[in-house]
Protein backbone atom coordinates (compact mmCIF):
# COMPACT_ATOMS: atom_id res chain seq x y z
CA UNK A 1 0.00 0.00 0.00
CA UNK A 2 1.22 3.50 -0.85
CA UNK A 3 1.88 6.16 1.71
CA UNK A 4 -0.73 8.90 1.85
CA UNK A 5 0.34 12.10 0.11
CA UNK A 6 -2.25 14.64 1.31
CA UNK A 7 -4.32 14.34 4.51
CA UNK A 8 -8.01 14.48 3.67
CA UNK A 9 -11.13 15.43 5.61
CA UNK A 10 -14.87 15.39 4.98
CA UNK A 11 -17.16 18.06 6.41
CA UNK A 12 -20.94 17.70 6.79
CA UNK A 13 -22.86 20.97 6.87
CA UNK A 14 -26.50 20.68 7.99
CA UNK A 15 -26.81 17.55 5.84
CA UNK A 16 -30.21 15.99 5.17
CA UNK A 17 -30.63 12.90 2.99
CA UNK A 18 -34.00 11.48 2.03
CA UNK A 19 -35.64 8.42 0.50
CA UNK A 20 -38.81 9.74 -1.07
CA UNK A 21 -40.46 11.88 1.61
CA UNK A 22 -38.68 10.28 4.56
CA UNK A 23 -35.54 11.83 6.02
CA UNK A 24 -32.88 9.14 6.27
CA UNK A 25 -30.26 11.52 7.69
CA UNK A 26 -31.53 14.62 9.43
CA UNK A 27 -29.59 17.94 9.64
CA UNK A 28 -26.22 16.43 10.55
CA UNK A 29 -23.14 18.63 10.89
CA UNK A 30 -19.62 17.57 11.78
CA UNK A 31 -16.19 16.68 10.45
CA UNK A 32 -14.29 13.49 9.72
CA UNK A 33 -10.81 14.81 10.46
CA UNK A 34 -7.77 13.99 8.30
CA UNK A 35 -6.38 10.59 9.22
CA UNK A 36 -9.24 9.81 11.59
CA UNK A 37 -10.63 6.33 12.21
CA UNK A 38 -14.37 6.68 12.83
CA UNK A 39 -17.12 4.15 13.43
CA UNK A 40 -20.69 4.99 12.41
CA UNK A 41 -23.19 3.16 14.60
CA UNK A 42 -26.91 3.32 15.33
CA UNK A 43 -30.19 1.43 15.17
CA UNK A 44 -31.46 -0.26 12.03
CA UNK A 45 -32.90 2.38 9.72
CA UNK A 46 -30.75 5.11 11.25
CA UNK A 47 -29.35 6.24 7.88
CA UNK A 48 -25.86 4.77 8.20
CA UNK A 49 -25.58 3.25 4.73
CA UNK A 50 -27.30 6.24 3.15
CA UNK A 51 -24.75 8.53 4.79
CA UNK A 52 -21.85 6.43 3.50
CA UNK A 53 -23.26 6.48 -0.04
CA UNK A 54 -23.63 10.24 0.16
CA UNK A 55 -20.01 10.61 1.31
CA UNK A 56 -19.02 8.55 -1.74
CA UNK A 57 -21.03 10.80 -4.05
CA UNK A 58 -23.70 8.17 -4.78
CA UNK A 59 -26.64 9.80 -2.97
CA UNK A 60 -27.51 13.43 -3.58
CA UNK A 61 -28.16 15.59 -0.49
CA UNK A 62 -31.69 16.89 -0.09
CA UNK A 63 -30.29 19.91 1.75
CA UNK A 64 -26.99 20.95 3.26
CA UNK A 65 -23.74 19.77 1.74
CA UNK A 66 -20.67 17.57 2.01
CA UNK A 67 -17.34 19.32 1.53
CA UNK A 68 -13.88 17.85 1.07
CA UNK A 69 -10.89 19.54 2.63
CA UNK A 70 -7.91 18.98 0.37
CA UNK A 71 -7.62 16.93 -2.79
CA UNK A 72 -8.70 13.37 -2.05
CA UNK A 73 -9.72 10.15 -3.73
CA UNK A 74 -12.62 8.32 -2.08
CA UNK A 75 -13.30 4.58 -2.23
CA UNK A 76 -16.39 2.75 -0.96
CA UNK A 77 -16.64 -0.83 0.26
CA UNK A 78 -20.34 -1.74 -0.14
CA UNK A 79 -22.10 -4.35 1.94
CA UNK A 80 -21.12 -7.88 0.98
CA UNK A 81 -24.55 -8.58 -0.51
CA UNK A 82 -24.01 -5.83 -3.10
CA UNK A 83 -21.64 -8.04 -5.15
CA UNK A 84 -23.35 -10.26 -7.71
CA UNK A 85 -21.49 -13.51 -7.13
CA UNK A 86 -23.45 -15.24 -9.90
CA UNK A 87 -21.80 -13.07 -12.57
CA UNK A 88 -19.02 -15.06 -14.30
CA UNK A 89 -15.92 -13.05 -13.45
CA UNK A 90 -12.51 -13.99 -12.10
CA UNK A 91 -11.06 -12.61 -8.88
CA UNK A 92 -8.27 -10.66 -10.60
CA UNK A 93 -10.83 -8.94 -12.84
CA UNK A 94 -12.86 -7.87 -9.79
CA UNK A 95 -9.75 -6.37 -8.22
CA UNK A 96 -8.87 -4.55 -11.43
CA UNK A 97 -12.27 -2.85 -11.35
CA UNK A 98 -10.66 -0.70 -8.68
CA UNK A 99 -8.43 0.76 -11.42
CA UNK A 100 -11.35 1.99 -13.53
CA UNK A 101 -11.65 5.47 -11.96
CA UNK A 102 -8.03 6.14 -12.96
CA UNK A 103 -7.57 4.09 -16.14
CA UNK A 104 -11.10 3.90 -17.53
CA UNK A 105 -13.29 0.82 -17.88
CA UNK A 106 -12.37 -0.04 -21.47
CA UNK A 107 -8.62 0.58 -21.64
CA UNK A 108 -6.13 -2.26 -21.68
CA UNK A 109 -4.63 -2.78 -18.22
CA UNK A 110 -0.82 -2.42 -18.23
CA UNK A 111 1.23 -5.32 -16.92
CA UNK A 112 2.42 -3.45 -13.85
CA UNK A 113 -1.20 -2.75 -12.87
CA UNK A 114 -2.03 -6.43 -13.22
CA UNK A 115 0.89 -7.11 -10.91
CA UNK A 116 -0.58 -4.64 -8.40
CA UNK A 117 -3.85 -6.56 -8.49
CA UNK A 118 -2.04 -9.81 -7.74
CA UNK A 119 -0.11 -8.12 -4.92
CA UNK A 120 -3.40 -6.86 -3.45
CA UNK A 121 -4.88 -10.36 -3.56
CA UNK A 122 -1.85 -11.71 -1.72
CA UNK A 123 -2.11 -8.92 0.87
CA UNK A 124 -5.60 -10.08 1.86
CA UNK A 125 -4.75 -13.78 1.89
CA UNK A 126 -5.92 -14.69 -1.62
CA UNK A 127 -2.62 -15.45 -3.34
CA UNK A 128 -3.22 -17.92 -6.14
CA UNK A 129 -6.89 -16.93 -6.51
CA UNK A 130 -6.34 -14.73 -9.57
CA UNK A 131 -8.30 -16.95 -11.97
CA UNK A 132 -10.83 -18.33 -9.48
CA UNK A 133 -14.45 -17.43 -10.33
CA UNK A 134 -16.13 -15.20 -7.78
CA UNK A 135 -19.02 -17.63 -7.46
CA UNK A 136 -16.72 -20.26 -5.98
CA UNK A 137 -15.70 -18.08 -3.01
CA UNK A 138 -17.00 -18.26 0.53
CA UNK A 139 -18.43 -15.13 2.18
CA UNK A 140 -15.13 -14.50 3.95
CA UNK A 141 -13.11 -14.92 0.76
CA UNK A 142 -15.47 -12.60 -1.09
CA UNK A 143 -14.97 -9.89 1.53
CA UNK A 144 -11.21 -10.33 1.24
CA UNK A 145 -11.61 -9.85 -2.51
CA UNK A 146 -13.51 -6.59 -2.04
CA UNK A 147 -10.76 -5.34 0.27
CA UNK A 148 -8.20 -6.18 -2.43
CA UNK A 149 -10.19 -4.04 -4.87
CA UNK A 150 -9.97 -1.17 -2.39
CA UNK A 151 -6.23 -1.64 -2.02
CA UNK A 152 -5.54 -1.00 -5.71
CA UNK A 153 -7.64 2.17 -5.60
CA UNK A 154 -5.05 3.67 -3.24
CA UNK A 155 -7.69 6.11 -1.94
CA UNK A 156 -7.18 8.82 0.65
CA UNK A 157 -10.62 8.29 2.23
CA UNK A 158 -11.98 4.76 2.78
CA UNK A 159 -15.70 4.23 3.40
CA UNK A 160 -16.54 0.75 4.71
CA UNK A 161 -20.12 -0.51 5.01
CA UNK A 162 -20.27 -3.35 7.56
CA UNK A 163 -16.82 -4.66 6.58
CA UNK A 164 -16.78 -7.51 9.11
CA UNK A 165 -20.39 -8.63 8.82
CA UNK A 166 -21.11 -12.33 8.05
CA UNK A 167 -17.45 -13.34 7.88
CA UNK A 168 -15.47 -15.70 10.09
CA UNK A 169 -13.27 -14.56 12.96
CA UNK A 170 -10.00 -15.14 11.10
CA UNK A 171 -11.15 -13.08 8.12
CA UNK A 172 -12.31 -10.30 10.44
CA UNK A 173 -8.93 -10.25 12.17
CA UNK A 174 -7.01 -10.19 8.89
CA UNK A 175 -9.12 -7.41 7.41
CA UNK A 176 -8.96 -5.41 10.62
CA UNK A 177 -5.18 -5.42 10.20
CA UNK A 178 -5.66 -3.85 6.77
CA UNK A 179 -7.83 -1.14 8.34
CA UNK A 180 -5.15 -0.51 10.98
CA UNK A 181 -2.56 -0.18 8.22
CA UNK A 182 -4.70 2.41 6.42
CA UNK A 183 -5.07 4.36 9.64
CA UNK A 184 -1.35 4.09 10.31
CA UNK A 185 -0.65 5.58 6.88
CA UNK A 186 -2.77 8.60 7.76
CA UNK A 187 -5.75 7.75 5.60
CA UNK A 188 -9.23 8.75 6.71
CA UNK A 189 -11.39 5.70 7.44
CA UNK A 190 -15.14 5.71 8.12
CA UNK A 191 -16.81 2.37 8.87
CA UNK A 192 -20.43 1.43 9.53
CA UNK A 193 -20.36 -1.18 12.31
CA UNK A 194 -22.69 -3.04 14.67
CA UNK A 195 -20.25 -4.66 17.09
CA UNK A 196 -19.89 -2.07 19.86
CA UNK A 197 -17.15 -4.06 21.60
CA UNK A 198 -15.10 -3.89 18.39
CA UNK A 199 -15.84 -0.19 18.06
CA UNK A 200 -14.67 0.52 21.60
CA UNK A 201 -11.53 -1.56 21.10
CA UNK A 202 -10.40 -0.37 17.67
CA UNK A 203 -12.07 2.92 16.69
CA UNK A 204 -11.03 6.12 18.50
CA UNK A 205 -13.92 8.19 17.12
CA UNK A 206 -17.62 7.33 16.79
CA UNK A 207 -20.65 8.92 15.17
CA UNK A 208 -23.80 7.61 16.88
CA UNK A 209 -26.69 8.33 14.56
CA UNK A 210 -30.44 7.79 14.70
CA UNK A 211 -31.20 9.86 11.62
CA UNK A 212 -30.13 12.80 13.79
CA UNK A 213 -26.57 12.80 15.10
CA UNK A 214 -26.88 11.72 18.73
CA UNK A 215 -23.17 12.06 19.49
CA UNK A 216 -19.96 12.50 17.49
CA UNK A 217 -16.57 12.40 19.14
CA UNK A 218 -14.35 10.14 21.27
CA UNK A 219 -15.84 6.67 21.30
CA UNK A 220 -16.33 6.20 25.03
CA UNK A 221 -18.21 9.50 25.25
CA UNK A 222 -20.29 8.91 22.13
CA UNK A 223 -21.31 5.42 23.30
CA UNK A 224 -22.33 6.43 26.81
CA UNK A 225 -25.37 4.67 28.22
CA UNK A 226 -27.36 7.90 28.03
CA UNK A 227 -26.55 8.40 24.36
CA UNK A 228 -27.38 4.81 23.45
CA UNK A 229 -30.70 5.07 25.30
CA UNK A 230 -31.53 8.29 23.45
CA UNK A 231 -30.78 6.63 20.10
CA UNK A 232 -32.98 3.66 20.95
CA UNK A 233 -35.85 5.88 22.07
CA UNK A 234 -35.62 7.94 18.90
CA UNK A 235 -35.70 4.78 16.78
CA UNK A 236 -38.80 3.53 18.60
CA UNK A 237 -40.56 6.82 17.84
CA UNK A 238 -39.89 6.82 14.09
CA UNK A 239 -42.97 6.99 11.89
CA UNK A 240 -42.26 5.62 8.42
CA UNK A 241 -45.05 7.70 6.89
CA UNK A 242 -43.85 10.97 8.43
CA UNK A 243 -43.88 14.04 6.22
CA UNK A 244 -40.74 15.37 4.55
CA UNK A 245 -38.51 17.38 6.88
CA UNK A 246 -38.88 21.16 6.73
CA UNK A 247 -36.75 22.19 9.73
CA UNK A 248 -35.09 25.55 9.17
CA UNK A 249 -31.37 25.47 8.53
Amino acid sequence: MSMLRTPAALVLENLTLTHGRRAAVHHVSGRFAPGSLTAVVGPNGAGKTTLLRALAGLHRPDSGRIAREGTARIALLPQLAALDRAFPIACRDVVMQGLWPRLGAFRAVPGHERARAETALAAVGLAGFEKRPVGSLSAGQTQRLLFARLLVQDADILLLDEPFNAVDARTSADLLRVVRDWHGEGRTVVAVLHDLDLVRREFPETLLIARDAIAWGPTEEALSAANRLRARMMAEAWAEDAEHCHRAA
